[in-house]
């Protein structure tokens, strides 16, 4: 079926946000890294081989991170536009 882009919405505790960030960058199937306003402190694209490996990934390195509180993941079920783009 091909690679699914997840989108993971952090919330940090806050003495802890550089000592995540610093450990989300170094994750290589997180595909960008973003500090945010708002309600989330933390927006990350990742990239998984299926769902399956997402769950994986999500239980083994995402939650067992000290200094997140919380996540919300969002599956990216198709893409209108990227880049500027918009897509077939």
């Amino acid at each position: 079926m091909g690679n699914i882009t997840v989108l993971i919405y952090f919330f940090v505790e806050a003495n802890s946000m550089d000592r995540v960030l610093e450990a989300l960058r170094q994750l290589p199937e997180i595909r960008d890294l973003y500090e945010v306003t708002g309600e989330y402190d933390v927006v990350a694209v990742v990239e998984a081989e299926d769902i399956l490996a997402f769950r994986n990934f999500l239980k083994e390195h995402i939650l067992k991170m000290e200094g997140i509180k919380n996540t919300v993941s969002a599956v990216v079920m198709h893409t209108h536009k990227r880049d500027g783009r918009i897509l077939q």
